[in-house]
Order: structure tokens, then C-alpha cells, then sequence
């Protein structure tokens, strides 16, 4: 069975269609600022949803090189003090903003009634790390200072990212640990890009699907890098230490690149002694759920995702 008949059928029109208007996918358009473009315009035409009840606003707070901006997506029905999300956007170290999962953080702050955070970094090639999570520190230690303000409770906040967001997140989660910083409540690197290595067997078995292969991922690493060789905080894979992380969720599709090296970092987590609950969805490319939102698939990826904030937030 080929790669493609493998894919989820509610999933593969995106991928048909990305593929129909850009053969060879995202990968090949060579100039970044072009390919951000395409990206953005490729996200515009996306259905928008209606969430009347959702009060969203933009804050700034200092990196390490200058100002950047977080947008709180806050409930009416939220409790004036509630557990906390920050995320982190994807987009391969490369590309992604704010608007890049808005609609999903308005979506997710209503069905879970809580305050979220989306912050925002400095991006490859313009800014090669440590330019990312540097900032991601920084807007995640921003948030704990300001938690009351923004109604949340300083003592149960977690962090989230996808993709790039996901490696950011894990990443962040290393800094925090290492530096003394705030206490994350819990943790959900999802399908993280956290290995620069590209030596597993999905790195070479997902290729030419048009969302994210091992061509435009190694070009990624090689812009996020600029020539510096990784350490943990670049590429979490390659932590010697994984211990006394919060409790984490991790998920991925059995079709994404980055499969083997998150099952992989999954079973080093838990072997590090932290609490860890894994899922791995058949018939899921990489950011299917993004791509393919109205999937029934896609519709479990997102309602396990709100179980497991549920659960280690306490909000069953």
C-alpha cells in the first residue's frame, strides 16, 4: 500500500489540492518570503467560525531583542481565576505567526473555558537560533508575571506548541527547568520537531505529500541552525536529561515525518520518570487536523487533545 493510500479519505482533499496548485508542495518555492506568502494565502480561505462569546486582545512584552506580541483569547464564561494555556505556533522555525492557528486557539478557549496565550517568535533564516526560544522563554515567563491579570491561575499553567511549536515548547520546558524559572503545570509538544538528526525510518519513509518531507525539513534545520551546531535547547532529541518535566501529552500521525522521533522522546520522557500519555493516529500527515479541520479524524485528534488539558489541569 503507497503512502498516500494510507492516508485518513476526509484528509487527503487539502493535500490534493496543495498538491494540485503547487506540485512538489511548499518545499519548492526557494525564496522564503515567497513560500510565507503562500502559506498565509493558503490559510485565508479557511471557513471562520463564530465565537461571540470570546473577548481576544494583544499584549507586548520584551525578548531579548526587542518588543513582541502575545494575543489572550479570554472566555466571558471564563472563572476569574482558571488554569492557563500558552501556545506556540508552527511553521518549521520558518515561517508562522500569530494569525497562523488563530482560529483553532478561539475554538479551543471556548471548548475548554480558559484563558489562552499565543506568543510569538523571531523566525529563521532572518534570526537563527537562539532566537526562538529565547523569545518563547521570554513570553512564557511574561505570562506567569502577569497571570492574574489575565486570569489565570499563576500555579496551573500549561504550554502547548505544534510542530516547530511543539520542539519550542519542549525546549522551553528544558529552559524553565534549567534556569529556575516558573513551574509549568503541564506540557503538550504536539508532533514536536525536535530532532535535526533526520536518521529514523519515517525521515526517510514520508516523502512528497506536500505538507512537510524530509527535504524541506532538513532545509529548515539548516536556516534554524545557521551553521551552529545543535544542543538541547536547539533540538530537544538531543537532551541527555530529560527528568523532572510536568506532565506531558504528545501526539502524532503514523504518516508525519517526525513520528519515530516523538514515539522516541516519548518513551525517554516516561523512562525519565515524568508522567506521559502518547497517541499515535493512523491515517495522519503531518498538521492533518490543521489542513483537514472538518475530518472526523480530525475532530478525535482535537477532542483528545481537550480530554487531556481537562485532565491535568483539573478541570474534569
Amino acid at each position: 500500500m503507497s503512502l498516500w493510500d494510507r492516508i485518513d479519505v476526509e484528509s487527503r482533499p487539502p493535500l490534493e489540492a496543495l498538491w494540485e496548485a503547487l506540485p512538489g508542495g511548499l518545499n519548492v518555492i526557494p525564496d522564503i518570503v515567497a513560500r510565507r506568502t503562500a502559506m498565509s494565502a493558503a490559510r485565508a480561505g479557511a471557513p471562520k467560525g463564530s465565537f461571540p462569546q470570546l473577548h481576544t486582545s494583544e499584549h507586548r512584552y520584551t525578548g531579548p531583542d526587542g518588543e513582541l506580541t502575545l494575543r489572550l483569547y479570554r472566555p466571558e464564561t471564563a472563572a476569574a481565576t482558571a488554569p492557563g494555556l500558552i501556545y506556540i505556533h508552527g511553521g518549521g522555525m520558518i515561517m508562522g505567526d500569530l494569525e497562523s492557528q488563530d482560529e483553532n486557539m478561539r475554538e479551543a478557549a471556548t471548548e475548554l473555558n480558559i484563558p489562552i496565550a499565543s506568543i510569538d517568535y523571531r523566525k529563521a533564516p532572518e534570526c537563527p537560533y537562539p532566537a526562538a526560544p529565547e523569545d518563547c522563554y521570554a513570553g512564557v515567563t511574561w505570562v506567569f508575571a502577569n497571570a492574574k491579570a489575565m486570569g489565570m491561575d499563576p500555579t496551573n499553567i500549561g504550554l502547548m506548541g505544534v510542530s516547530a511549536g511543539g520542539g519550542l515548547a519542549l525546549a522551553t520546558a528544558l529552559m524553565l527547568r534549567d534556569r529556575g524559572g516558573p513551574a509549568l503545570a503541564f506540557l503538550l509538544p504536539i508532533y514536536p520537531m525536535i530532532d535535526d538528526r533526520h536518521n529514523t525510518r519515517s525521515s526517510h519513509e514520508v516523502l512528497n505529500i506536500g505538507i512537510w518531507d524530509r527535504a524541506g525539513s532538513i532545509e529548515a534545520w539548516n536556516w534554524y541552525l545557521g551553521g551552529m551546531e545543535a544542543d538541547a535547547y536547539a533540538a530537544p532529541a538531543r537532551a541527555d536529561d530529560l527528568s523532572n518535566l510536568p506532565p506531558t501529552y504528545i501526539d502524532v500521525g503514523d504518516l508525519d515525518l517526525f513520528r519515530d522521533e516523538d514515539i522516541e522522546i516519548a518513551q525517554r520522557l516516561s523512562s525519565a520518570g515524568v508522567s506521559v500519555e502518547f497517541h499515535l493516529w493512523p491515517g495522519a500527515y503531518h498538521a492533518s487536523e490543521l489542513f483537514a479541520p472538518d475530518a472526523a479524524l480530525s475532530r478525535r485528534i482535537w477532542s483528545t487533545r481537550y480530554a487531556a488539558i481537562r485532565r491535568m489541569a483539573g478541570l474534569n
